[in-house]
Parts: C-alpha cells; sequence; structure tokens
C-alpha cells in the first residue's frame, strides 16, 4: 500500500511541478537509480550462502510461474488479434 501512496505522489508532484524541459533529467536519474536498484539486489543475492543451491530449487517454480501466464496471454492475444482482424477484413470485403 505504501508503494502505491508515494507512486501516486511522484504522478501528482511529475504532473503539476515538473515542466517539460526536466524530461530528460528525469530519465537520466530513473536509470541510475534503476542501475542502483538492480545492483544492490544482487549484492544482496549474492552474499547468501546457499544461493546457488537455492536458484536450482526455485528454478523450476519460477519456470512454471512463467510459463503458464505467458502461453494463456499468447493464447488470448493470438485469439483476440484474430477474432478482430478478421472482423475488420469482413467488414472492408463487404463496403
Amino acid at each position: 500500500m505504501g508503494i502505491l501512496f508515494v507512486m501516486c505522489i511522484g504522478i501528482l508532484i511529475g504532473n503539476r511541478f515538473f515542466s517539460h524541459k526536466y524530461k530528460k533529467v528525469n530519465e537520466n536519474l530513473q536509470l541510475i537509480c534503476t542501475i542502483l536498484l538492480i545492483f544492490s539486489m544482487g549484492v544482496t543475492l549474492g552474499r547468501r550462502e546457499n544461493f546457488l543451491q537455492e536458484l536450482s530449487m526455485l528454478g523450476w517454480h519460477s519456470f512454471i510461474f512463467f510459463l503458464i501466464p505467458s502461453l494463456f496471454s499468447l493464447i488470448l492475444v493470438f485469439g483476440l488479434t484474430y477474432h478482430f482482424i478478421e472482423k475488420r477484413n469482413k467488414e472492408k470485403g463487404e463496403k
């Protein structure tokens, strides 16, 4: 809940107080913060004693959590795209 609150404050400040001339500065600041976040997460994970064993055990769970939603998303997007493109092609052909 706190993350959403902070994001809403950031959106409000960005929308009301930042002009477009600071867009490039904001992009660079976001990039630097993202790099620092990923680096600190890597350091935290690398300090674990059994990290490689934990990683191998979590690997299959992570793969399943990736595979199932990705497949369903792919099927859904393919189905909807096919449906709407077919509908549009029929409308163009009738006119």
